[in-house]
């Protein structure tokens, strides 16, 4: 496609300005074909960017610079007209100021390279949950992943007609072909990268990283940080919560949706395998969920993504059966090991290294020198509609109806396996304390607890009391059904350092308790016993038939240990006590809970 396929008058306008700006030798509009595909990984093969995998149909592995591996979140900026709208957890910088340092770098980024426009769609093209944006990027590994990400051509151009809005997304590996300069196998300009972001303008500009959600625009910049501003103004939520369909052996059906840190199990439970008799569980979205109140005062949810941008390392057969099954094929693998016969292996992948793996860096993997084959953050980037058990209203442009949100986080001690909220005021609570030990997903320390409301502390593009009113203000809203809060956390150990619970399909008990305890009304506490800190499930009420759990360890599973919240405590305050206008009700929470741990016996 060329540029006269643009009818949009202000959209052709912004091209030819970055075209300007950024010098590509070329313009090329995407169509999101298979023949474009073909032909642009053609290209990637001849530089040896891409590795093509002859064990997995239609797939490609690809190896990054090692400085180019993970989200900066150092890196990140949130550029509000003012400090106060970014808040104290992103990084603010002037948005002029900003501008005129990304010019710089901008300037002739793109010389000797191709920019390539490509428009998408996340959620359904044309959907009234879903919205519009166009990225300019002089990657084909972006345009490949975006294919596979989002809905991309010319349908969304005509959906777009003449006059819609647009996110307007701007992308370079800041890396330009002058005269004499060799092209690495992964460009980047890995010392200088700035992932910014223009709330006011739905606007987002990223320079000199090729990595996934640093280069891949769709997804966390405009799905979390630019759609968080967007729903605060417009009266939805965009979130970053996975969406599963669970249907009871009575066939009763149910849509949850849940926030969970990096690697707490998030993707493991959107495709979980329940091991309950008659229980089934099907994937709506494994990260993002966008939510509106409907007509009929229901809360609709849609995953504007069109693909997984998963965590490689630590999926086997045994954590997530349908996420191995959905990266059989047509799937872009990068930072893995590769086996001598064409595949691919990571740490956790569920069998012991092949002799002849060639490491996540491109060299022979040697044990004996304590490195890992595949980067902590390796990732695989497959379409959704792979999953064998991706639900028949995935893409149902209005969304399916939540009867529960869930919170959950990796903590050793303290949460319980689950509690569910008193109310929707408590709910947000619960959303607004969650923590958990930060992983490999993110650069920084690995194991420091950290505090990560509703899973968004990386992602909300403003400022993060305000995003708690909006979630508190949307819950007043007349005529409205409030989906009920659950808490969750499945990696509380004993006091020998050892797991509690199961994990993986036996989650799918957890999962009933939540079914059955969300069609209750507020305040009920059949199959459930009240606590300083909310509901659990009741002695008995967890279908734990055939699970090797002893009593004492299902005890110590649900206990609430006064001591040990009334520690955690501190901690939260401090962390309430970093913004201005916190909302008022999340502290008389806070102040609610600590007196009924204090006077509990």
């Amino acid at each position: 496609m060329t540029l006269d396929s643009i009818k949009h008058p202000r959209l052709r306008a912004w091209i030819d300005e970055n075209v300007d700006m950024c010098m590509p030798d070329d313009v090329y509009v995407c169509d999101g074909g298979q023949e474009e595909a073909d032909r642009l990984a053609e290209r990637l093969l001849r530089s040896h960017s891409f590795f093509r995998l002859e064990n997995r149909p239609g797939s490609f592995l690809v190896l990054s610079d090692p400085g180019d591996v993970a989200r900066v979140e150092n890196n990140t900026f949130i550029c509000s007209r003012f400090r106060e709208e970014a808040g104290p957890t992103n990084n603010w910088a002037d948005p002029q100021q900003m501008k005129a340092e990304l010019r710089q770098r901008f300037f002739g980024s793109m010389r000797g390279r191709t920019m390539y426009v490509i428009p998408y769609s996340m959620g359904p093209v044309g959907g009234p949950l879903s919205h519009i944006g166009i990225e300019l990027t002089d990657s084909i590994y972006v345009v490949l992943n975006m294919r596979i990400m989002t809905r991309v051509g010319q349908a969304v151009l005509d959906a777009l007609g003449r006059d819609s809005p647009f996110v307007r997304c701007l992308h370079s590996v800041g890396f330009p072909l002058i005269a004499g300069r060799y092209e690495p196998a992964w460009p980047c300009d890995a010392n200088n990268k700035y992932i910014v972001h223009f709330p006011e303008e739905h606007a987002i500009w990223s320079y000199g990283s090729g990595y996934g959600g640093n280069a891949l625009l769709g997804k966390k910049c405009f799905a979390l940080r630019i759609a968080s501003a967007m729903a605060r103004d417009q009266g939805w939520f965009a979130e970053h919560m996975l969406i599963l369909g669970i249907t009871s052996p009575e066939g009763e059906k149910k849509y949850l949706a849940a926030a969970f840190p990096s690697a707490c199990g998030k993707t493991n439970l959107a495709m979980l395998i329940p091991t309950l008799p008659g229980w089934k569980v099907e994937t709506v979205g494994d990260d993002i969920a966008w939510m509106r109140w409907g007509d009929d005062g229901q809360l609709y949810a849609i995953n504007p993504e069109a693909g997984f941008f998963g965590v490689a390392p630590g999926t086997s057969r045994q954590s997530n059966p349908n996420a191995m099954d959905a990266i059989r094929e047509n799937t872009i693998f990068t930072n893995v090991a590769r086996t001598p016969d064409g595949d691919v292996w990571w740490e956790g992948i569920g069998y012991d290294p092949p002799e002849g793996l060639i490491d996540w860096r491109g060299e022979p993997y040697n044990p004996a020198l304590g490195k890992p084959a595949a980067h902590p953050n390796a990732r695989f980037t497959a379409p959704a509609s792979q999953c064998p058990v991706i639900d028949p209203a995935w893409e149902q442009p209005q969304g399916v109806p939540i009867s529960a949100i869930l919170f959950g986080g990796r903590r050793a001690g303290t949460v319980p396996l689950v509690h569910e909220a008193f109310d929707w005021v408590h709910g947000v609570f619960m959303g607004s304390i969650v923590s958990s030990e930060t992983t490999a997903a993110a650069a920084g320390d690995v194991g420091k607890l950290r505090r990560d409301p509703f899973a968004m502390l990386p992602f909300c593009g403003y400022n993060m009391a305000d995003y708690f009113h909006h979630w508190l203000r949307m819950g007043e809203r007349t005529g409205v059904k409030h989906p009920k809060f659950f808490y969750v956390n499945w990696f509380r150990k004993d006091a020998n350092g050892k797991f509690l619970w199961p994990g993986f399909g036996e989650n799918s008990r957890v999962l009933k308790w939540i079914f059955e305890r969300s069609g209750r009304p507020a305040g009920d506490v059949s199959q459930a016993t009240e606590t300083p800190i909310g509901f659990v499930p009741a002695p008995g009420a967890l279908d734990v038939a055939g699970l090797k759990v002893s009593p004492a360890a299902m005890q110590e599973l649900l206990a609430v240990r006064r001591d040990e919240w009334l520690a955690d405590l501190p901690g939260i305050k401090a962390f309430y006590g970093s913004f201005d206008e916190f909302p008022r009700k999340l502290k008389q929470q806070l102040e609610t809970i600590e007196q009924r741990l204090r006077t509990s016996e």
